[in-house]
């Protein structure tokens, strides 16, 4: 699984917050490191200079193997819970896409399957 972090020109994340987010992101996401290729984290300073309780947002982009992307975004007062906000969001869409694949998947029937035993009496 790659990651990428990258920001606006607007908001300066150094290299130690792109070592700690790709941690993050490969700790929390682990269980579906078969399914994801890359996850693109973009963050950015929506105001710029002006002062607003919600100015730091975090867009994710997960990029899938067998699926179309999925982005979600999260905004915060500061960087740090801008992104484990969208890092929870994530985590929540990809157990709720990939968990109904799966789901899908195992309800279908099979020609190889043997057929059940007859319950009758005898």
């Amino acid at each position: 699984m790659q990651i990428q972090v990258n920001s606006k020109h607007t908001l300066h994340t150094g290299e130690s917050f792109e070592r700690w987010a790709s941690g993050e992101l490969h700790e929390s996401l682990s269980r579906f490191k078969g399914e994801i290729t890359r996850i693109e984290v973009h963050m950015s300073d929506e105001n710029g200079d002006k002062a607003s309780p919600d100015q730091k947002r975090c867009v994710m982009e997960a990029r899938l193997a067998h699926h179309d992307p999925l982005a979600v975004n999260h905004q915060a007062p500061n960087q740090d819970l801008a992104f484990r906000g969208a890092s929870d969001k994530l985590k929540r869409v990809l157990d709720h896409t990939l968990g109904k694949l799966r789901d899908h998947h195992r309800d279908r029937e099979t020609i190889r399957r043997e057929p059940a035993p007859e319950s009758g009496t005898p």
